[in-house]
């Protein structure tokens, strides 16, 4: 199985490229995408094209919306919305469904999500849980209070939407996994759990490439 190993940066997934490297491991490429969607599906449609792989896998940090999580915990996004694309009015926030301007089940939509429903993901292991992919990273408790009740969304990235999207559209098997690094609108960086995220992050990653590449 050709896998395409993928993150939005190297420090992220560091310790899994050096240990495919130290096994001499062909069958699993690592690209760094750069940080948010848009560099992420360039990236990725870009190496779909040249490598063609069996299964995508993208990994990397994010911050949870869940209060009731621990930091540091690895979780699967089995769906993804794009949180900020559409217009804020007045006191509402309107998506591009809300405004007509995409129907609810247009290809890859499903009922206005990107949702994962292959083999990879239900083998992972991990808990499964609904993602918002966002360009500002939220500090607005109202806009983070929306995320949570109309999306159900758990965690929170810059790049997620771009491997569902991709994945679905050209119907390769996909898992994103998130190691839960911070609370959303938690901006002081000394109350996050990063280094231990990452470590925790290595561990299930080399966990399921080892599972799929047996």
């Amino acid at each position: 199985m050709k896998i395409l190993l993928c993150a939005a940066t190297e420090m992220e997934i560091a310790a899994t490229i050096q240990q495919l490297s130290f096994e001499e491991n062909r069958s699993i490429k690592a690209l760094i995408t750069g940080i948010g969607a848009m560099t992420t599906t360039y990236a990725l449609t870009k190496a779909i094209v040249s490598l063609r792989p069996d299964a995508i896998i993208q990994a990397g940090v994010g911050g949870t919306l869940d209060e009731g999580q621990e930091l540091g915990n690895v979780v699967a996004v089995q769906s993804e919305v794009v949180g900020d694309l559409g217009v804020q009015e007045k006191n509402n926030f309107l998506s591009l469904f809300d405004l007509h301007l995409l129907s609810n089940d247009t290809l890859p939509w499903t009922n206005r999500k990107l949702t994962n429903d292959n083999k990879v993901l239900f083998a992972c292991g991990l808990p499964l849980v609904d993602g918002v992919t966002v360009n500002e990273i939220s500090t607005n408790k109202e806009r983070i209070e929306h995320y949570r009740t109309t999306y159900n969304a758990k965690v929170e990235s810059m790049e997620g939407a771009a491997l569902h999207y991709v994945g679905l559209m050209e119907r390769i098997p996909f898992l994103q996994i998130r190691s839960l690094s911070n609370f959303i609108g938690e901006r002081d960086k000394t109350k996050w759990a990063m280094q231990k995220a990452i470590v925790n992050l290595n561990r299930e990653l080399q966990r399921i490439l080892k599972n799929l590449t047996a």
